[in-house]
């Protein structure tokens, strides 16, 4: 089954990191074209956090800039988001959304994974 895989996630005090993993599981002829992360806290509505597009290109919310980070591996099949001097009010469930290019197919489709959490508290 194709699916992305996220991972990373956990309880941390503020002012320290988490690197959060979005991997493609279940076929080699996918790979990453783009892929956004979003988070929504409980009670809130889900927001983009970061994210990079096909060319490579990354934008960062102005929520979490200088803080986050998001990068995608050589092979594109992971992209990671680098989380640093973390606040309370990251503290939300964190997705990724990604464009997965099928090279058999020569074409997209849409996942999203399945969530992680992130919860900041001393």
């Amino acid at each position: 089954q194709v699916q992305l895989v996220e991972s990373g996630g956990g309880a941390v005090q503020p002012g320290g990191s988490l690197r959060l993993s979005c991997a493609v599981s279940g076929s080699s002829s996918l790979s990453i074209s783009a892929m956004d992360w979003y988070r929504q806290a409980a009670g809130k509505e889900r927001e983009l956090v970061a994210g990079v597009t096909r060319s490579g290109s990354t934008k960062i919310a102005e929520s979490v800039k200088g803080r986050f980070a998001i990068s995608r591996d050589n092979a594109k099949t992971t992209v990671y988001l680098q989380m640093n001097s973390l606040k309370a009010e990251d503290t939300a469930m964190y997705y990724c959304n990604g464009s997965l290019f099928d090279r058999w197919a020569n074409g997209y489709l849409e996942l999203w994974g399945q969530g992680t959490l992130v919860t900041v508290s001393s």
